[in-house]
């Protein structure tokens, strides 16, 4: 059978690795875990990891605090050829990275910082801010020839999967460039890069930061945030071919945090609310935002103020409300409320 044959091939060549050296291996996955925080799956190539190595991946460095087995165990270390998850980094590092254990911690730390910024620098530009309404515009008149995209996701898997959907788009004539890529929400520093960039931001199955919301819209930097793949896909084509009308336009109305959490019989969870910027409106389509990833699309059950119900809350003001249909709602949640308007083609 193939294993057989994996075996004895590997006999004759004599492929062999030494466990007692510091690890190195590869990254396979690496996703944001809202309760434990960066999650990266890695397979040890040569040498051995222990609970307590100091890690290097790329842009990303740490101390391995945990590490899990495929049926989600813990165990201590890790030889040659055993995938394991790690916890400890402090970032998602690109799949097929190369990982590496370090003596010192200062040194992982500076050498990650030093690749992070090579990184960045590689990829900055200073242009003209450009939306994908604008795409088809310019396309039209013969003076555009490439696509910056920063794209972030909730798992590395799904970011990749979007990017190589997205870069397979180029043409002869026109080049899809990924700038950057990672998991989390929308940052600040991810709308600084698009604005140095000139690049257009694409978010799957996450939400931009409010203080990243409002720098975008101050520095007119066009965020895209998708939860189906070819939507995306759809979207830049229709773009590079100069016809991207959208029929629908989102308008955000309002960030609302949830402070408390109250059980109500035959209604279920309300909560209790604080509305930090805009106006939610009874009538709005909210999404529950959790950790910077979308956890439900629906509408509002009620809105009260105190005990009565209210057409509408506005900043600096608490309210009441509940989400119809869903009740995982918990402290700290973001609440984000929004509509929809049809608009009419702009060239």
């Amino acid at each position: 059978a193939l294993m057989d044959e994996v075996v004895l091939a590997a006999e004759m060549l004599e492929l062999k690795a030494n466990p007692n050296r510091p690890a190195k291996g590869t990254i396979i996955e690496a996703e944001l875990d809202k309760g434990r925080g960066y999650l990266s799956t890695i397979l040890v190539s040569t040498g051995t990891l222990n609970v307590g190595d100091i890690i290097l991946a790329g842009a990303y460095s740490g101390k391995v605090k945990a590490m899990y087995d495929e049926r989600n165990n813990r165990v201590k270390e890790a030889g040659p050829s055993t995938p394991v998850q790690v916890l400890g980094l402090d970032g998602a590092p690109q799949a097929g990275e190369t990982f590496y254990a370090m003596k010192n911690e200062k040194e992982a730390r500076e050498i990650a910082a030093r690749n992070k910024r090579i990184r960045r620098e590689q990829t900055l530009r200073t242009n003209k801010h450009i939306t994908l309404d604008e795409i088809g515009r310019r396309l039209q008149l013969g003076n555009f020839q490439e696509i910056n995209l920063i794209i972030k996701g909730d798992v590395i898997g799904s970011v990749e999967a979007v990017a190589d959907s997205l870069i397979k788009l180029g043409t002869d004539e026109i080049q899809i460039n990924v700038i950057h890529q990672g998991v989390g929400q929308i940052s600040e520093a991810d709308v600084m890069l698009a604005s140095a960039s000139d690049a257009i931001i694409i978010g799957f199955q996450v939400r931009p930061a409010l203080a990243a919301k409002k720098l975008a819209e101050k520095e007119e930097i066009d965020i895209r945030l998708y939860s189906i793949i070819y939507q995306a896909i759809e979207e830049l084509k229709l773009a590079m071919e100069g016809m991207l009308s959208p029929e629908v336009k989102e308008e955000i109305t309002a960030t609302v945090e949830i402070r408390d959490i109250f059980k109500i019989t035959k209604v279920g969870k309300v909560a209790g609310c604080f509305v930090l910027d805009g106006k939610i409106a009874r009538d709005d389509k909210v999404r529950l935002i959790r950790e910077g990833i979308v956890k439900y699309d629906g509408e509002l059950g009620s809105l009260k103020r105190y005990k009565d119900d209210a057409k509408d809350v506005t900043a600096g003001m608490e309210c009441g409300l509940n989400i119809e249909n869903f009740n995982d709602i918990k402290v700290g949640d973001i609440v984000e409320a929004y509509r929809t308007t049809e608009t009419a083609r702009k060239l």
